[in-house]
């Protein structure tokens, strides 16, 4: 959604440098030489300009549109449902995380040949505060403890079907994937992330997006 763009549209369709946001993804992860299989969580309203996305994109990479949920959790089961049968791991992508590099996908995805479950992160900087009613301070966390989780999460594909199924009958309400192993007791693996892999989510997003391509070149 738009919102906190101030768009009116879906935010992935606005475009940076003249291409959508998520055809910057997309070709990110197409150019990963780890990714055979490309599946877009998405709502019907938006396949027709997904399918034209792709048609100007070309990519040599099978991607499949999904209908996607009312929530981040359900979506995301809806994909794992489409999964080609043969899948035993899987990347889980923001589609607004549209800087992410090539290699970030490659090595998430090198990473899952020694673990079950893992979040792209980095490391945070600033202090963060535990703050309670009335806006009182109640907790300052060590942050040498602590990391900002990124996206692409990976899994492979059974457990993480396992403990969605769980999920669902427990009614756990989670903001990803990772939560979900972690509910079910399963470790969860930091890959190191990108500093420029930030979600695009408000105008001055956008704006600081443009620059790290321009950077690029």
């Amino acid at each position: 959604m738009g919102r906190r763009m101030g768009s009116d549209r879906n935010k992935l369709l606005l475009t940076l440098q003249g291409l959508p946001i998520i055809a910057w993804t997309l070709k990110a992860a197409a150019a990963a030489s780890t990714t055979r299989w490309i599946g877009i969580i998405c709502q019907p309203d938006d396949q027709p300009d997904l399918k034209g996305i792709l048609a100007d994109l070309a990519l040599t990479k099978p991607v499949v549109l999904i209908q996607g949920g009312t929530t981040r959790q359900e979506s995301v089961y809806n994909g794992l449902q489409a999964l080609p049968a043969d899948a035993d791991k899987v990347l889980i992508h923001d589609g607004a995380r549209c800087l992410a590099t090539p290699d970030l996908f490659d090595r998430c995805a090198a990473a899952l040949d020694h673990c079950s479950g893992l979040i792209a992160a980095v490391p945070v900087k600033d202090t963060i505060k535990v703050v309670g009613p009335g806006q009182i301070v109640q907790a300052t966390p060590d942050r040498a403890t602590l990391w900002a989780a990124q996206t692409p999460q990976g899994f492979h594909v059974a457990p993480l079907k396992i403990a969605h199924d769980r999920g669902q009958m427990e009614g756990w309400t989670v903001t990803d994937d990772a939560a979900l192993f972690e509910q079910c007791d399963l470790p969860v693996t930091i890959v190191p992330g990108e500093e420029t892999n930030l979600k695009v989510t408000t105008p001055s997003d956008r704006t600081l997006a443009e620059m790290i391509l321009s950077d690029r070149g």
